[in-house]
């Protein structure tokens, strides 16, 4: 069982911001731990948000409690007053996750039975404490690199098995393949995406996340990959276009990876349009039924080669 980053920062965090309340005299102080754990997050942009959303909702809290304790009274009866205010008011400011965090500073004024502003100042400062921590701690994010390079990997391994696999089917009709690159593609791709959604998190300033686009352009070029499927399982016999276009997805297959190789086989798949369209007509139906299965299937590598182009000029 893996300890994670999140873990270890609120195991840390808690007891220490327990600590600075407890060393500058806080009441409550204990209440700046709770803070923490409720904002250490998973991404810096989280983080940032979560603080800003808890900060003023407190500070929100803060107003409605005074208003409403020192109007209706230090009684159960103002509490359910003031949250049939307080919460719509939260969803009307976009500060729905604060609505937790700060019941906590709004059951803290409401057992002084007086607010004042020495209660007020130690409630801002317990807020201050325990939010600024998590900050400090999520200003320090591991590195996703590593991993999502080995997504990269993984998915272009199998995209090239997937590949090897059809050139093999179009020219010898091979049906070995169980197929569970498919499903394991699929599978790396979702994870590899959220993976990469987290990194795009961690970069505040940056507009740009190659590993989140590359992942995109994977994406869509998998559906092609799914959709080709079909269209080659129609096709029995060997017939010279299969030959040529299984040629063709060997070489795909080979060169597999993030590099700009696309319009070198765009150009090649324009001359293998030429030598198509100068055939002699079908002379059977079968045979018709095999060419116009090869012309799907050309289109769709053809996008997918389109797919990776694109990328490739976004990507400069």
């Amino acid at each position: 069982m893996k300890i994670g980053y999140r873990t270890i920062k609120t195991a840390f965090g808690t007891p220490v911001a327990i600590w600075i309340a407890q060393l500058i005299g806080l009441t409550n102080f204990a209440s700046a731990g709770i803070l923490t754990i409720l904002c250490i997050q998973v991404t810096r942009k989280r983080s940032f948000l979560t603080a800003w959303h808890r900060f003023s909702a407190c500070v929100l809290a803060m107003g409605f409690s005074y208003l409403f304790f020192e109007t209706v009274g230090y009684n159960p009866i103002s509490i359910g007053l003031m949250l049939f205010a307080f919460i719509p008011a939260t969803v009307w400011l976009n500060l729905t996750p604060g609505i937790v965090t700060s019941s906590v500073i709004i059951l803290h004024l409401y057992g002084t039975s007086h607010i004042t502003w020495s209660n007020i100042w130690n409630e801002l400062l317990l807020i201050i404490v325990g939010i600024g921590t998590a900050l400090l701690l999520n200003l320090y994010m591991p590195s996703l690199e590593t991993k999502l390079l080995s997504y990269q990997e993984q998915i272009e391994q199998n995209f090239a098995t997937i590949l090897k696999e059809i050139a093999k089917y179009l020219h010898d009709g091979n049906e070995v393949w169980t197929g569970k690159e498919l499903t394991e593609t699929a599978h790396l791709l979702e994870e590899a995406k959220s993976l990469s959604f987290r990194d795009v998190e961690n970069h505040l300033l940056r507009t740009h996340n190659k590993h989140y686009h590359y992942f995109q352009m994977r994406t869509k070029q998998f559906e092609l990959l799914e959709r080709m499927l079909p269209l080659v399982s129609r096709i029995s016999g060997k017939y010279s276009h299969s030959l040529k276009i299984s040629d063709f997805f060997e070489k795909l297959a080979d060169a597999v990876h993030p590099g700009n190789t696309a319009v070198i086989y765009l150009e090649e798949l324009s001359r293998i349009w030429d030598h198509f369209r100068e055939e002699d007509l079908p002379k059977s139906r079968k045979e018709f039924e095999v060419r116009a299965s090869l012309y799907q299937l050309l289109k769709e590598i053809e996008q997918y080669l389109i797919i990776k182009r694109s990328f490739k000029k976004s990507d400069v």
